[in-house]
This record gives structure tokens, sequence and C-alpha cells, in this order.
């Protein structure tokens, strides 16, 4: 019977030995394949990345809040969400306030796809957030802004962050 026994225990820990060796070159597998991935992204994958991010961290942000230009709530929506982040000084026309908190306000989707922005409706509720002189500064400001890839990396992982600990503070309520 012990031999049986011992046997039949030492199976069990090999298999079990053997897995977590599978869960471990598992997971190198997974690194290596993110790190090539990474490796070939270019600068407009950053970009793109660090919008996302950026887009959802002000949508999380303004949550609670009114749209920025109508004044309703923005509620759900069902399917993708009822309200984006909307861009006072669209992305087009003045790429350099891309990332710019004050630019950027939760807009609900009937507003900011259909009603083509509503730029006057919006500057007023921005006015009344964050007050007329930085929409004039936003208006006023053409300045170019080249990012590096490092840059927008940075930008990406910072949004990330901060969606995550505004997550984490909501949860803790």
């Amino acid at each position: 019977g012990s031999v049986e026994c011992a046997a039949a225990f030492a199976k069990k820990e090999r298999e079990k030995m053997d897995r977590k060796a599978q869960r471990e070159r598992d997971r190198i597998r997974r690194m290596d394949i993110a790190r090539r991935r990474e490796a070939i992204k270019t600068r407009s994958d950053y970009i793109r990345e660090a919008q996302i991010a950026f887009n959802a961290w002000i949508r999380w942000r303004d949550r609670l809040l009114p749209c920025i230009c109508c004044g309703l709530p923005l509620g759900d929506g069902g399917v993708g969400g009822g309200y984006d982040c909307g861009h006072y000084r669209s992305v087009g026309s003045a790429p350099q306030h891309r990332y710019n908190e004050f630019n950027a306000a939760a807009q609900r989707k009937q507003c900011n796809r259909w009603g083509a922005g509503r730029a006057v409706d919006y500057r007023l509720g921005l006015i009344a957030r964050i007050g007329l002189a930085r929409v004039e500064a936003l208006e006023a400001d053409q300045e170019p802004r080249k990012y590096t890839a490092d840059e927008l990396k940075a930008l990406r992982d910072e949004y990330r962050r901060r969606l995550r600990k505004l997550r984490q503070e909501a949860a803790n309520v």
C-alpha cells in the first residue's frame, strides 16, 4: 500500500511542477510577444493609445457632471456608453490641444457627433466650468506641439494610472 501511495503522491507533485513550469513558459512567451509588439509600434500607434487613455480618463472624471453643451445628464446610453470625451477645439483643427484637460469634457454623443460639437454651447459650458480667461487662452494658443514616442508613452501611462486611481477611489466610497 505505501509504495503505491508514495508513487501516486510523487506523480501528483511532478504534474504540479510541470503545470507550474508551463505557466512560467507561457508568461515568458507573453512578455516576449508584448515586447516585440511594442518594438514595432509607430508614433501614430502611440498617439492613438495616448488619446484612448486620455479620453477614458476625461469620461470618467466628468461622469457625474452634466453634458458640457446642453446640460442634460450624460446617462449610460447602453452599448459604448452614452457620452464621449468631446474637445472644444477639435483634434483636427488644434492638435496641440489633443491632451489638454481644459480643452476636453464629457459630452453627450448627440451633442458631440450629431450636433457637430455644438461649439457655441460648448464654449458657454466651458466658460462656466473653467472661466473665461482659460477659454480665451485655449483659443489664443496656436503653438504647434510635436510629441515624441517616449512622451506619448508617458502620457498614455499617466492617464491609465490616473484612471485606475479614480476608479479605485470611486470603489472605496
